[in-house]
C-alpha cells in the first residue's frame, strides 16, 4: 500500500507545497500529489503552474486577512522557486504576488 508520504516523495515537492496545491485545486492530498507529479514532469510549464497556484493561495489568504497562512504559503513558494533552480527567488519575489507587499 502506498502511503501519502510515498506520494509526496514521488512528486518531489515538500508537504507545504503539496498542501498549497491541494488547497488551490480543492483536492485531497493524495490527488494533489498525483497532480503535482504530472506538473513537475512537465519540463517547462509545471513549476510555473504550481507557482501560479501558490500565488493565488497567497492572494486569497491576504484577502481573508489570514496573514499567518499567507506567510506559510510565501515560505512554500520561496522554497519551490529556490529548490527548482528557476532563479526566480529573489528578495521580494514571493511576498509581492501582485506587486504589493504581504
Amino acid at each position: 500500500m502506498i502511503t501519502l508520504e510515498d506520494c509526496i516523495g514521488l512528486c518531489g515537492l515538500t508537504r507545504a507545497e503539496l498542501d498549497a496545491i491541494a488547497e488551490h485545486e480543492h483536492l485531497p492530498e493524495s490527488a494533489a500529489a498525483a497532480l503535482a507529479a504530472c506538473l513537475t514532469a512537465k519540463s517547462d510549464q509545471g513549476v510555473p503552474e504550481i507557482t501560479a497556484m501558490i500565488r493565488d493561495d497567497i492572494r486569497a489568504a491576504l484577502a481573508a486577512g489570514n496573514h499567518a497562512h499567507a506567510a506559510e504559503l510565501i515560505a512554500a513558494l520561496r522554497h519551490l522557486l529556490s529548490d527548482r533552480g528557476t532563479g526566480a527567488c529573489s528578495p521580494g519575489a514571493a511576498e509581492a504576488p501582485n506587486g504589493g507587499h504581504a
